[in-house]
């Protein structure tokens, strides 16, 4: 008798037990349904916090571009857009930056071309970042280069100095910034058409470069449209030409190159980009963003004013583009 009691109790014990496994496992599959829920909706919800806009050099050029795309930016996402100058590396500090951040779409930032593909295209650098460490969202700007010399030159004309620099090889001094940049790149195509040899100085920025210009310290400087159109509206430089396959409407009446019968084409490419593996929801929301963003009358006006040429690439067509110029500059450079 004293154990078919145990037997009762024991059934009845296990019994309670089973209901109590039974009961948690359905209460915890309960409990689980809102968080999945509320998942999607933080996903739906980008963003619901700031974005970091990377920008991998200093002041001027790319992070005026920067600036004036961000206060566009901050008034589509409804969100702080935060610039962050990360420079050094000849932009790969920045790059590299870019390109190990978290693909969360809360960090993009801006890509430089030609200037970054040297940075991994170089054997000698061994650099793992490339451009597949990218997702490219969308071009801004493509700001065409020009060579500008001191208004009182003997140089007149862009013959003038090809013919000097052929006679005199090494004599001419031109300034440049960073080997493998837009403005190198352009100087190679030059010499490389003409047979003209010109000693070459490479400078950190665009700014030493005007500096050096104006106190006749070395005789030209390879830039870019924007970046000469104050000096050349004060009347102390002279524009030879554009390294472009069309004149720019912020240098009325200033030929190019080719016009001038020399195939040279530079420029500085300014676009979006984010880290690889970036989810594509969020690359979609940036896509549509930035479209809104620089189709705004008042961001035109803008870039207008501060002579930036507006040239959207967007998805296929922009990753396309990047990958057309990264292999010219292989064939340029012999990587």
């Amino acid at each position: 008798m004293k154990i078919g009691k145990g037997i009762r109790l024991f059934a009845i014990g296990a019994l309670i037990t089973s209901v109590t496994l039974f009961t948690t496992a359905c209460g915890t599959t309960d409990t689980a349904k809102p968080q999945d829920k509320g998942t999607q909706k933080a996903a739906s919800d980008y963003p619901n916090r700031a974005v970091t806009l990377i920008v991998a050099y200093g002041p001027g050029g790319t992070d005026t571009t920067a600036r004036l795309l961000a206060a566009g930016l901050e008034k589509q996402l409804g969100q702080p857009v935060t610039v962050q100058n990360v420079t050094g590396g000849g932009g790969w500090t920045g790059w590299g930056q870019l390109a190990n951040a978290k693909p969360d779409g809360y960090t993009i930032g801006y890509i430089n071309v030609p200037n970054m593909f040297s940075g991994y295209l170089d054997p000698k650098l061994k650099r793992t970042e490339n451009l597949e460490s990218f997702i490219p969202i969308m071009n801004h700007v493509t700001d065409a280069g020009v060579w500008i010399v001191n208004a009182d030159s003997q140089f007149k004309t862009l013959q003038d100095l090809l013919d000097y620099a052929k006679a005199n090889p090494s004599k001419v001094t031109i300034a440049c910034h960073g080997v493998g940049g837009d403005d190198d790149l352009g100087r190679m195509q030059v010499e490389k058409a003409t047979g003209a040899k010109f000693s070459v100085i490479q400078n950190t920025g665009t700014a030493d470069s005007l500096t050096q210009l104006l106190g006749k310290h070395v005789d030209v400087v390879g830039a870019n449209v924007s970046e000469v159109l104050s000096l050349q509206k004060e009347g102390k430089i002279r524009v030879l030409g554009i390294l472009n396959d069309k004149e720019s409407e912020f240098l009325p009446g200033v030929k190019t190159f080719k016009e001038q019968g020399i195939d040279a084409i530079a420029f500085a490419g300014r676009g979006i980009a984010a880290p690889a593996g970036t989810p594509a929801d969020e690359i979609a929301k940036i896509t549509d963003t930035l479209k809104k963003t620089i189709n705004d009358p008042a961001h035109q006006a803008k870039a207008k004013e501060m002579g930036l040429a507006l040239d959207v690439k967007t998805g296929a067509d922009y990753a396309k583009f990047l990958k057309t110029n990264e292999q010219l500059v292989k064939n340029l450079m012999g990587w």
